[in-house]
């Protein structure tokens, strides 16, 4: 639980790209993370309690479409950007759990069949199923086409049959039922891969394998061995599962620009703290010009990254120039992710020997950043999309 003096401005939702009911539930939703406390030392016990409180107090609903219990009619950008901004500010781990729940079922609600939507997506907005969203590969990270997994069909028996190994899957060995991305065709690079719905207890899967990371998420390798799966498991059309997670990433790469804003307003709240309280030369260390400087090169930075992420979330959900959507979601996620490494530590370097202290807010921060920048396309990857939008005009 975060100070009471510690607590984010929602005055950003004021902005043009918000609507009167993102700024009710900025302010709803801060209320309400600000109370809750739980002990993050076991983070996949402690992903579960998330889960379970964030879908017991109606936040999972912003994960899903109105159809099936979600608070909205469809999935709203702005939306998940306040939610991840908002949680990530008190709790990495609580946005974490959060986010894994809309990406591990957003393939579900852009392609699966009315009986898929209705068996998940409602227990994905109650936090009684827990997602999770299985593209990576041990050689096929950000080259999605280069992925070996392969599923089989079996015409006789109506049977799918999945074999190779995905890895850095979040929420690994703790969802109750993975999104797969599989090779259906071989020889036809990403115009091969179809998706699967995979559910955890599926014989053939493996998920013991738990991968330690240095701000500790519940990660795993999954194993498929002779994994069969009923026809009906096929999420989308056959071969088009390279268009689906696209297009699921690319519902969900504004708010990890938003996480991103979370932790560096966070980082900033917390220097604000220390240097009006830290006593040095009979004076406070906010009293030094240099301390100023630094703040306010923090401000411009968070601020920069805010109106990137504010817009690009506002085009998905007006459909605004969409053409130029990825390219500015990439801008999005590029910036508020790199800009946010670089405010944690100037925060970090503004506490001194207790920024380093293992057990500080700026300590874990800096942690906790330093997977943005890579996961759901890494900086590099983002800059590529950048630049080729740049180069097509």
């Amino acid at each position: 639980m975060a100070p009471t003096s510690l607590r984010p401005n929602s005055g950003y939702t004021l902005l043009p790209f918000f609507d009167a009911e993102h700024q009710t539930l900025a302010t709803a939703l801060a209320d309400w993370s600000g109370a809750q406390s739980i002990d993050e030392t076991d983070d996949r016990r402690a992903c579960r309690d998330w889960v379970r409180r964030l879908g017991d107090s109606g936040w999972l609903r912003y994960c899903v479409p109105a159809a099936f219990g979600g608070a909205l009619p469809k999935l709203d950008s702005r939306a998940l950007v306040i939610l991840r901004e908002t949680l990530a500010f008190y709790s990495p781990l609580a946005d974490f759990a959060f986010a894994m729940q809309g990406l591990g079922s957003g393939a579900i609600t852009l392609a699966g069949t009315p009986a898929q939507q209705a068996k998940y997506l409602s227990a994905v907005a109650s936090g009684d199923k827990i997602a999770a969203f299985a593209l990576s590969e041990p050689d096929a990270g950000s080259d999605v086409a280069a992925m070996q997994t392969v599923a089989n069909y079996d015409a006789n028996i109506d049977v799918i049959s999945i074999n190779g190994t995905k890895t850095w899957i979040s929420n690994g060995d703790l969802a109750d039922f993975y999104c797969v991305f599989a090779k259906t065709d071989m020889a036809a690079g990403s115009r091969g891969i179809s998706a699967f719905i995979v559910d955890a207890g599926s014989k053939g899967l493996n998920s013991a394998e738990h991968i330690h990371v240095m701000a500790p998420h519940p990660l795993a390798t999954l194993r498929f061995t002779d994994c069969q799966l009923p026809a009906d498991a096929l999420l989308g059309e056959r071969n088009k599962g390279f268009h689906l997670a696209m297009q699921t990433l690319d519902i969900f790469r504004a708010s990890v620009a938003g996480a991103a804003l979370g932790m560096a307003r966070r980082a900033m709240a917390e220097a604000i703290d220390h240097a009006k309280r830290r006593k040095m030369f009979g004076q406070t260390l906010a009293d030094f010009q240099l301390t100023q400087a630094r703040l306010g090169e923090m401000a411009a930075l968070i601020d920069a990254a805010a109106l990137l992420t504010y817009r690009a979330a506002w085009m998905r959900d007006t459909h605004t120039d969409m053409a130029r959507y990825s390219a500015t979601a990439a801008m999005a996620k590029m910036a508020a992710t790199e800009n946010a490494q670089r405010v944690i530590d100037m925060a970090l370097q503004m506490h001194g020997g207790l920024g380093v202290q293992v057990g500080t807010k700026v300590e874990s921060l800096y942690r906790d950043i330093r997977s943005l920048r890579i996961y759901e396309g890494a900086t590099e990857v983002q800059q590529l999309i950048i630049g080729k939008a740049v180069l097509k005009g």
